[in-house]
């Protein structure tokens, strides 16, 4: 029987090993610069739902670049999801660190925290599970994905691969499915929607919203339309 200090010793070998393994078994994000993912894990995680039901897996995405999404949802999203989003190097360190705490005095992981390159990681590589090993490799997967693309693809990808509702993924799909339009013609009040269902995709339906998604949809909205008058009081103050 292993004595006490053998199994001490032991725990900076075995931790040694589980960060080695999580590195080495890391997925290679450059394709990414140019090319656009056929499937996420996420996705795939879905479709094996759906077929454990015996339902037949629904998919309904249409992938749209940047300059074809509209400016408010793209703003929108990121207040409602990361607004610090532009500054951070994947991972806001000070948002982590307080959901680690909260989660030490809930004794469990709960808290979510991530930034929406974190989310990233674990939409096109890894599962929704509170595993710490999996949330490793999502932090160092976004400070990959960080490295090697620029805070604009981050957010096209990003904007294209996650779930909006049952089988559909990406703002375009989004936009046509609930507001029979492209994300291009997205206005503030339906961009607000839309990010404020991001939390919750399955629970909550822009096309019926219940309370609790129109008071998410208020909050985002009046934050959107000062940001908005900030940078409309700058670009005229600068034209001075």
């Amino acid at each position: 029987m292993p004595r006490p200090l053998q199994i001490i010793a032991g725990v900076p070998a075995i931790g040694f090993a589980l960060l080695a393994y999580s590195y080495l078994t890391l997925p290679d994000v450059r394709p990414l610069k140019t090319s656009n993912p056929q499937t996420t894990a996420f996705m795939e995680l879905r479709a094996e739902e759906a077929r454990a039901k015996g339902q037949t897996p629904r998919r309904v995405q249409r992938w749209v670049g940047y300059d074809h999404i509209s400016p408010d949802l793209r703003h929108a999203v990121t207040i409602a999801e990361d607004d610090a989003f532009w500054k951070h190097e994947g991972v806001d360190l000070d948002q982590l660190e307080q959901s680690l705490e909260l989660d030490w005095a809930r004794g469990r992981l709960a808290r979510g925290g991530s930034t929406i390159t974190q989310q990233l990681a674990k939409n096109l590589y890894l599962s929704p599970s509170k595993n710490p090993l999996r949330k490793l490799r999502e932090l160092i997967i976004a400070r990959r994905l960080e490295a090697e693309l620029t805070k604009t693809r981050i957010l096209e990808l990003y904007l294209n691969v996650i779930e909006w509702g049952d089988g559909i993924y990406g703002a375009d799909a989004a936009a046509r499915t609930y507001f029979r339009k492209p994300a291009s013609d997205l206005d503030p009040s339906e961009s607000a929607l839309l990010a404020a269902a991001i939390v919750n995709p399955r629970l909550f339906n822009p096309a019926k919203p219940s309370r609790g998604l129109l008071r998410r949809q208020q909050l985002i909205s009046r934050r959107l339309s000062s940001s908005g008058e900030r940078r409309e009081s700058a670009a005229t103050s600068s034209s001075r």
